[in-house]
């Protein structure tokens, strides 16, 4: 086995390892900060998740081209090209589909960002790696009010109905209204209060489109004894 020294005469141990740990703590800085406005947001991939992310990537991108240099043989980026479709697989993982609403899709993009920023600190491109932070942390905020702002952010409302009708009778009602207004009953729940049936269930769409539908239920005498709470935000 070739020694450091040998390969690399000109670059002690000292040198190297602070090297590394510079680049491995820049990582381990930067994910965090991403993290952060995750975690702020309480988003399922937040502080701890991006941190590792990021801080594995630049270990990987490290390794990568410290091993094949040791050894003399193969490509300094065969294992670093694996994180691309490592990081594929879990940003798949946060990317929830059910019954036509997505969520997780920024939370996905934000890992992938997270991933390229760590091998930027792992391949000595620091003061990429730091751009690079401080624009996705400025378009995940500002870009995020602009969206509530102007209605663009669609988030999920719950709804829940008392009514004196029968239950089949009161879904058909509520159906028809979501028909006409191009949404969708999810998650709901039928049960009993009090002699009455009560209807729980909810609707993706922008604040401007649940006011409108939340108008639209109560012009009903049937159904106007609306109830709504916020629910999460639609990535």
């Amino acid at each position: 086995m070739k020694t450091l020294a040998f390969i690399l005469p000109h670059i002690s141990m000292a040198d190297l390892l602070s090297q590394t740990m510079v680049r491995l703590t820049l990582a381990a800085v930067l994910g965090g900060i991403i993290g952060l406005e995750r975690a702020n947001k309480r988003r399922p991939a937040c502080l701890r998740t991006n941190m590792f992310i990021c801080f594995g990537s630049a270990m990987f991108t490290i390794l990568s081209n410290e091993l094949a240099s040791e050894w003399g043989i193969g490509d300094h980026t065969r294992i670093a090209a694996q994180i691309i479709p490592g990081i594929g697989f879990i940003g798949a993982g946060s990317i929830l589909h059910a019954k036509g609403s997505v969520t997780g899709l920024t939370t996905a993009a934000t890992i992938f960002v997270v991933a390229s920023i760590g091998m930027a600190c792992g391949g000595g491109q620091l003061l990429l790696a730091i751009f690079a932070t401080m624009l996705i942390y400025l378009a995940l905020n500002v870009l995020g009010l602009l969206e509530r702002r102007f209605n663009l952010k669609p988030l999920m409302m719950n709804y829940a109905i008392v009514s004196g009708k029968s239950a089949d009778d009161l879904v058909a009602e509520v159906n028809l209204i979501l028909e006409d207004q191009g949404k969708e009953m999810q998650g709901m729940r039928l049960s009993r209060t009090n002699g009455k049936e009560r209807l729980v269930f909810s609707v993706d769409g922008t604040r401007s489109e649940h006011e409108e539908l939340a108008s639209r239920l109560r012009q009903s005498d049937d159904l106007s004894n609306l109830e709504t709470s916020e629910g999460i935000e639609t990535e």
